[in-house]
């Protein structure tokens, strides 16, 4: 299969639960989601660690982080197991070169203070695989990642085994989506969890 026909096929991939707009004011998000405290911000195991920028979706991974600690309302955690929900990062790019190998989210042992809290957490060993059909080969190897060249953030509820086997509850795609300051996929986030808790308050 040719690389332009595999591009078409992945963008019609990532593209295709957005393409009816009628469905757009449809999407009430569901109760797990008001009511969840914690949350595990990953790297998107389908996304390959790109060659000229290897740190990028670690980097968003913290980014979004530290916007969720800003808000408020969730505790981020590192063990996909014991959150709420999980919350999977990309940052965009159509074809790019990458290389492979490790797990994406094995993370260090992380103290990272903020205005709203301090996050502590670690990581022993290799982390909860959040797709089952993720990889944990560590030998390195090359590729090429076909992708939206948009952001991407996806939210996918927590507390059950492979999290991103199952569709995203929410989804938001957008140019620069992950970028600090404003972080505008935690935003539009908020604002869709403020939108469905006034919906839920106006049923009878």
């Amino acid at each position: 299969m040719s690389l332009r026909v595999c591009a078409i096929l992945t963008l019609i991939f990532f593209l295709a639960p957005l393409a009816n707009p009628k469905d757009k004011n449809k999407n009430v998000l569901p109760e797990y989601v008001l009511s969840a405290r914690t949350v595990a911000v990953i790297e998107n195991p389908n996304s390959k660690v790109p060659l000229l920028n290897p740190a990028e979706n670690r980097v968003a991974q913290e980014d979004v982080e530290k916007a969720l600690m800003k808000w408020g309302r969730f505790t981020p955690v590192i063990d996909i197991s014991t959150a709420d929900l999980v919350i999977a990062v990309r940052r965009g790019r159509m074809v790019n070169p990458t290389v492979g190998g490790g797990a994406a989210n094995d993370r260090p042992v992380i103290i990272q203070p903020g205005e709203d809290g301090i996050r502590i957490g670690a990581q022993r060993g290799n982390p909860p695989a959040a797709t089952s059909g993720q990889s944990q080969d560590p030998s390195p190897r090359r590729g090429m990642d076909i992708g939206p060249s948009d952001d991407m953030l996806e939210v996918y509820r927590g507390g059950v085994e492979y999290p991103l086997d199952d569709s995203p509850v929410w989804r938001f795609l957008g140019h620069n989506a992950l970028r600090p300051p404003t972080v505008p996929a935690v935003t539009a986030f908020r604002k869709a969890i403020e939108e469905a808790e006034k919906q839920k308050k106006h049923k009878p």
